[in-house]
């Protein structure tokens, strides 16, 4: 069990939990990971027929992140990916943690509750025409923690057996505690004779803290079938493990107009996955690239390598390719699909009979160019939170032409608390010495959150600012409930892009390993022309009178924007032109409050009390 410490300048701490090897204290970001995908409706109706040996699942021709419905009971909250692990044995793993698969915690109550959480159970299996004698064994691969939370010694991933008299009996259990690194083999036989009968089933569940992502459990590889042996370990199988790198060599996805000015530069040097080696012995491997531009079906590359040498069991080799560029393109949006695949022997002579282990050799990637510039992948690994309030998180982005921001996308998450009728400040900065430097647009928005777990929401500005050169997105965080927005960890080479200010001066992130997911959305009219618009201080913004009765003025004429916080960065009150530099607040309630005030370029926040007239 980890207990939430608050501390100063808001700091969350979840002790014990490290961090690029370091804790959490010497970042001004709260991280934690997140496992999450869209649940798809499926039908209420019973299996008719119970599946037959043997049962087999490398979770590697799941699409949807649910485990494949053939072969596993719906629900259970376990999803299956490709980057919560970077030593799993081949394509995906399932990941078990204390969330549901919509990233909702199975205990929003209470913080410190523990108890059963994710579960992965089969369909129902025949084995009544088998015995002891048959030697069954059900096999997996299993890890705590990969990248996300390591299980306390007293949080446990079990494995239970349903009886002939429909009762579940755990046969196997390894508790949390000792962080592991590598993937172990669990070999469990079936050998009891309540456990031989036409319904059987088994269940892999987890038990953790119940209140959100924590105590993350992975497994791949579940395999049962008679006629095995406790030493039957290796399977006649290579895979293609890792999720391709970015087609391009700055960003993730990028404008098809800034591509276009140099496609040469902006494609990266090379692309690259590995794949993995399941048996011990060689198997020879043809390796395989295509690139293609999927909008209008153009080829772009086909590469072929034959692999000869050998690959060490349970060992990966990382396979790299240069990239081509994509050709002249007459379209507004480009999308090119990048695919590696393996032609192996795994079909002959198979490790399991009627399982084709081909299944796991080709994976793929796309990468979009359209009107946005992107340096995450489009899936989040972690949440990660500002553990200051009023603090600023930055993002450097640098164009190949002018341009004009309309807006941005951005992915906030649910955790802890539902603040969507909150607000959030959005800034565009220009570059002054590497840092952000003047405020070139300003605006609030409420909080919503994506429809689907993976999406993003879009924030456009009423008056869109021209940008050259290099420019910065950030947000300002208004209140104690901290936004967390989605985390990119796979994508850490961007990582120095994040800068921080906590109120005195930007800082370059070094302890968050990760992108933010914020996209800035360009195209369209700038409002009007970047000018050197004289800074103006905090210090020579003043309100008054300050105790006030109700009725408050300020001292600068270009500020007309206004907005009323309570002191929690709910927004009350606002008025987006207020005339003669005033505004009448006697209609609220006495108390303090926090009264933002904007010039369209730089914004401000200054404390208030109201008292009784």
């Amino acid at each position: 069990m980890r207990i939430l410490l608050k501390v100063s300048c808001f700091i969350l701490l979840l002790p014990g939990f490290f961090y690029g090897g370091s804790t959490l204290a010497q970042t001004p970001f709260e991280v934690v990971p997140l496992t999450k995908t869209q649940e798809i409706p499926r039908s209420s109706g019973a299996r008719t027929q119970a599946l037959m040996l043997p049962f087999f699942d490398d979770f590697s021709i799941t699409r949807t992140g649910i485990p494949d419905p053939a072969l596993w009971m719906p629900g259970g909250g376990t999803v299956v990916n490709n980057t919560m692990t970077t030593t799993h044995p081949s394509l995906n793993i399932v990941t078990f943690d204390g969330t549901r698969r919509d990233g909702i915690p199975y205990d929003f109550r209470n913080q410190y509750a523990q108890g059963e959480v994710d579960s992965l159970t089969s369909q129902p299996i025949s084995l009544a025409a088998f015995s002891p004698r048959d030697s069954l064994y059900l096999s997996f691969q299993w890890l705590s923690k990969g990248l996300g939370d390591q299980p306390d010694s007293n949080d446990s991933l079990r494995v239970q057996f349903l009886s002939n008299t429909n009762q579940w009996q755990t046969v196997w259990v390894v508790s949390g505690g000792v962080r592991r690194d590598d993937f172990s083999m669990a070999m469990i036989p079936v050998k009891n004779a309540r456990h031989f009968h036409a319904g059987f089933q088994f269940r892999i569940q987890a038990f953790g803290r119940k209140s959100g992502p924590y105590d993350m459990w992975h497994v791949d590889y579940v395999y049962l079938n008679r006629g095995r042996l406790n030493q039957d370990r290796y399977i006649k199988d290579v895979s293609i493990r890792r999720s391709i790198s970015s087609y391009l060599k700055y960003y993730r996805a990028m404008p098809l107009a800034h591509y276009l000015i140099n496609p040469a530069a902006e494609t990266a040097d090379t692309i690259s996955t590995d794949i993995t080696n399941l048996f011990d012995n060689n198997n020879f491997t043809t390796l395989r690239f295509r690139a293609q531009e999927m909008t209008t079906n153009q080829p772009i590359q086909n590469y072929t390598q034959t692999i000869s040498e050998n690959i060490p069991q349970l060992q990966s080799q990382e396979k790299f390719v240069r990239p081509m560029p994509l050709p002249a393109f007459a379209g507004k949006k480009a999308v090119v699909r990048t695919t590696f695949d393996i032609l192996t022997t795994d079909d002959q002579n198979p490790s399991i009979s009627g399982v084709d282990l081909r299944r796991n050799d080709t994976l793929s990637s796309t990468t979009e160019l359209a009107d946005y510039f992107a340096y995450d992948d489009g899936t989040a690994e972690y949440i990660a939170r500002l553990n200051q309030k009023f603090g600023y998180v930055a993002v450097r982005f640098v164009l190949r032409k002018n341009d004009v921001v309309s807006g941005i996308r951005i992915q906030p998450v649910r955790y802890d608390k539902d603040i969507s009728s909150q607000s959030v400040a959005v800034y565009i900065f220009d570059n002054q010495r590497d840092i952000p430097g003047r405020t070139l647009a300003r605006q609030s928005f409420v909080i919503n959150y994506p429809s689907s777990p993976n999406g993003f929401i879009d924030m456009k500005f009423q008056y869109p600012p021209a940008v050259r050169d290099t420019f910065w997105v950030a947000y300002q965080q208004l209140s104690d409930d901290a936004l967390g927005v989605g985390l990119d960890k796979n994508s850490s080479k961007f990582s120095d892009q994040i800068y921080f200010n906590l109120g005195n001066a930007w800082v370059k992130n070094t302890g968050l390993e990760g992108t933010l997911m914020i996209r800035p959305v360009m195209g369209g009219e700038a409002s009007e022309l970047v000018t050197g618009v004289e800074e103006i201080r905090e210090d020579q913004l003043t309100i008054y009178p300050n105790p006030t009765s109700g009725l408050i003025r300020w001292n600068l004429n270009s500020f007309r924007s206004i907005e009323v916080l309570d002191v929690s960065g709910r927004k009350l009150w606002s008025n987006p032109n207020a005339p003669d530099a005033s505004a009448d607040l006697s209609g609220l309630r006495k108390g303090l409050y926090l009264i933002r005030l904007s010039n369209g370029r730089q914004s401000f926040v200054k404390k208030l009390v109201l008292e009784n007239q």
